[in-house]
């Protein structure tokens, strides 16, 4: 290399470290920005959500688990096969944007406490109205909410709260929940009667409660509300759905074996089915009975 040569190249060096770094390790005035290369989150792609892509239980089969027996509104006639009710209408739609056939899916039936106790599963998810809890998260993994649990007032037709329509109206009313409940708290923090909350252990002391008329109203979370209204205390009805006022509402979640490959690919169409209003229809046609069952105001 020549000495002219060299020179030129020494020259070319400075100039090119005097525009692009002050010495601090930052562009100098004048230089442009590097952009920002914070991590991107990309949500699975179709292809890799489709039958013959996806890490099933079962190849070419969407294997769903649920309770024995189930009620409605989560599904009817004891029968997830059916496509009627919440649950069964929401996997059979989930299904389906997945490239499932109806006759794809194939159900089993579990007990619910075994479904959350660590190990093995035979199943790709289950559904049954499982709380997303960070304790359960430990040991199943959990799909984002596919519904948010609301409170639910129950009482009898000739109950002095059957024709609330309002969570005002409930302050002079004598309420009651199951102690340790979200149902209790939101009497106690939301609803606040002048007249203390009645506390029970358990299902069945509400019951005799009822049937003694020492209570005007059940607060139950609306998913125990339709149980109780059918099974254990079929005299009383759902008299409406309270409003929410938890900024973290409780959340219902599909539950998967812990890891599963499959929770990407269900979130994704799970939160296309929030974001399109399908979910929020399921609700309105299987969960407030087509909107028979009011909402009450604040």
């Amino acid at each position: 290399m020549t000495a002219l040569r060299a020179l030129g190249l020494t020259l070319l060096l400075l100039v090119a470290a005097a525009c692009g770094d002050n010495g601090q390790g930052e562009p100098a005035d004048g230089a442009a920005t590097p952009a920002a290369t914070a991590p991107v989150t990309e949500a699975p792609t179709e292809a890799a959500c489709t039958p013959e892509e996806l890490d099933l239980h079962a190849e070419g089969t969407l294997t769903v688990a649920t309770g024995e027996p189930v009620f409605p509104p989560w599904m009817v006639d004891d029968d997830p096969t059916n496509g009627e009710g919440f649950e069964s209408a929401l996997v059979y739609e989930l299904a389906d944007r997945l490239g499932f056939g109806e006759g794809d899916v194939e159900w089993v039936r579990t007990g619910f406490d075994e479904a959350i106790a660590p190990g093995d599963k035979d199943y790709d998810f289950n559904i049954q109205q499982y709380s997303i809890t960070e304790e359960r998260d430990e040991v199943v993994d959990f799909s984002i909410g596919y519904y948010q649990v609301e409170q639910a007032l129950v009482a009898a037709e000739d109950s002095t709260v059957a024709d609330a329509e309002s969570v005002g109206e409930l302050q002079d009313d004598r309420l009651g929940a199951a102690i340790g409940t979200t149902s209790l708290n939101y009497i106690e923090d939301v609803i606040q009667p002048e007249a203390q909350a009645q506390v029970y252990n358990d299902n069945a002391a509400a019951k005799a409660a009822f049937d003694a008329g020492q209570v005007d109203g059940l607060v139950f979370d609306l998913p125990t509300a339709y149980y109780i209204t059918a099974v254990e205390i079929p005299d009383a009805s759902i008299v409406g759905v309270l409003p929410r006022a938890d900024a973290e509402p409780e959340e219902l979640g599909l539950l998967l074996p812990d890891g599963s490959p499959l929770k990407e690919c269900l979130d994704a169409t799970l939160q296309a089915m929030h974001d399109d209003g399908t979910i929020e229809s399921l609700e309105e046609e299987w969960l407030q009975q087509g909107g028979d069952i009011p909402t009450l105001s604040e």
